[in-house]
């Protein structure tokens, strides 16, 4: 944005700035002071060691969901594998783009109910050179047809809607409240995954998805309820904090 590195930063910081610089800084700044998100102001964030161009339009990747793809891929060890993969609630197709470049035999199916984020989904795909085995449908949840699939994957909104005056500005006022909020208590997204996603696995098929702090006990009773999917583990991020859960389609 501004055409500066860290290196320059370094190396010519003592040195008069050229043409707008100071003015363009300026207003950046400004942006940052009113808790606008960095990702936003530069408009790219990494994920799985890519880079991600990231709009106001989806949530901002985050380090906990990369725990989404080691799970995949310890799942599918194969990096020859011809899997159909499904991310549910792509936002910026971090997960769908990671795991096609991981898995580069498979397709994956990307749907989220947003088309400004759909379009930011598809740009990322370009980007990183997989938008011919990564297809884009605006769903809610799963798209018509597709069925019997490999892997499914998702990190839907989970946080429960009255804890929205708790939320630091960077979040509260900036990200999309659709990926955000899942409803009073954080889980209605996650229940209607729970209980649609047998719909569209195979047998010994396997759904991984993200989930709130504190709400990994109503997690595993959901999943415990259900009739075809068992409950294979429930990862924790680097705090001791269970963020994911693992589950196989009986």
């Amino acid at each position: 944005m501004l055409g500066w590195d860290a290196a320059r930063l370094f190396t010519s910081g003592d040195r008069p700035a050229d043409g707008n610089f100071a003015d363009t800084y300026e207003r950046l700044l400004a942006r940052r002071a009113g808790r606008e998100p960095l990702a936003y102001i530069t408009g790219v964030r990494e994920f799985w060691a890519l880079d991600f161009e990231v709009t106001p339009g989806v949530l901002i990747p985050r380090p906990e969901t990369e725990l989404i793809v080691e799970a995949a891929l310890a799942l599918f060890p194969g990096s020859n594998d011809r899997l159909t993969i499904v991310d549910v609630g792509t936002g910026s197709g971090c997960l769908a783009v990671s795991l096609a470049i991981e898995r580069p035999a498979s397709t994956v199916v990307a749907t989220d109910v947003s088309p400004a984020a759909l379009e930011v989904a598809r740009r990322n795909a370009r980007r990183h050179g997989v938008d011919g085995r990564v297809t884009f449908h605006e769903a809610d949840l799963f798209a018509p047809g597709v069925d019997r699939v490999d892997l499914i994957v998702s990190n839907p909104p989970y946080v429960p809607a009255p804890s929205r005056p708790a939320l630091q500005p960077e979040v509260r006022d900036h990200e999309p409240s659709v990926a955000l909020f899942g409803g009073s208590d954080g889980l209605a997204l996650v229940g209607r995954l729970v209980a649609e996603a047998p719909l569209h696995l195979r047998p010994g098929g396997y759904l991984i998805f993200e989930f709130g702090l504190g709400q990994e006990v109503e997690v595993a009773d959901a999943i415990a309820a259900s009739a075809a999917l068992d409950l294979i583990d429930l990862s924790r991020d680097i705090q001791g904090i269970a963020r994911t859960a693992i589950t196989r389609r009986r």
